[in-house]
């Protein structure tokens, strides 16, 4: 029995973590240049290698922290990616991640050596291998869930105005949403805190600030709220 597993091929296990982040205009994806790319113009997912001693999570959590510093931030397992030819220098299957930041919460990421750098997401330049596909693949998860469950939250800073979320679903979705049908469909899903405080700096009266109500936010989780207007045309 034991000697079928010394038959078998050995490959390299890898984690390429997207992540995401929302600038309060636009949604953005960080990327990195490891040395490994063919041009200066091509750019690389967050990855590494899995370890013999480490599960899969804890190679994700490790990568991210090593690349720019990040902990305790969203980061939830997509799929694998295992074409043999994916990896011209070694037969590598990859295992993707999604993370979620605000980025206004990380001015000061720590880059080391790998000048990572956000990108529009609708402006991304060239991808490494396969890395567009892992990119196509992620954004298709991170809509589908945000429609249905308050994961994109994850995006935005502590307090915020109805306006500003808003402004965020058009940009995970890239679409506009009617102001008044937006805001009635998720202030009935009873997700949102209203506060006793106004945004200061833009108009003279202000709009109220919000908070996720976290007791909520955890039960809707695991149901589906439909609480993004035009549901249909969105997934």
């Amino acid at each position: 029995m034991l000697e079928l597993y010394g038959r078998q091929t050995k490959c390299l296990v890898s984690l390429d973590s997207i992540i995401f982040g929302f600038d309060g205009e636009k949604l953005k994806l960080l990327l990195v240049k490891r040395g490994i790319e063919e041009s200066k113009d091509i750019w690389s997912l967050m990855g590494g290698w899995l370890k013999e001693d480490e599960s899969l999570d804890e190679a994700a959590h490790r990568i991210l922290k090593d690349l720019t510093g990040l902990e305790n931030i969203y980061l939830e397992q997509l799929t694998s990616f295992g074409k043999p030819d994916r990896d011209p220098v070694e037969r590598t299957v990859s295992i993707t991640y999604y993370a979620l930041i605000n980025v206004a919460d990380y001015d000061n990421l720590d880059y080391g050596d790998y000048h990572a750098k956000w990108f529009d997401f609708d402006q991304l330049p060239e991808l490494l291998f396969d890395h567009k596909e892992m990119v196509d693949n992620a954004i298709a998860r991170l809509r589908n869930k945000a429609a249905f469950h308050p994961v994109g939250f994850e995006l935005m800073p502590e307090k915020f105005t109805i306006p500003q979320l808003q402004k965020l679903y058009e940009a995970i979705f890239d679409i506009e949403f009617d102001k008044r049908n937006f805001s009635r469909r998720i202030l009935s899903s009873g997700l949102l805190t209203k506060l006793d405080e106004k945004q200061k700096g833009f108009s003279k009266k202000g709009a109220f600030l919000y908070q996720l109500n976290e007791a909520k936010s955890k039960k809707a989780a695991s149901s589906n709220l439909y609480f993004i207007p035009s549901i249909d045309r969105l997934v």
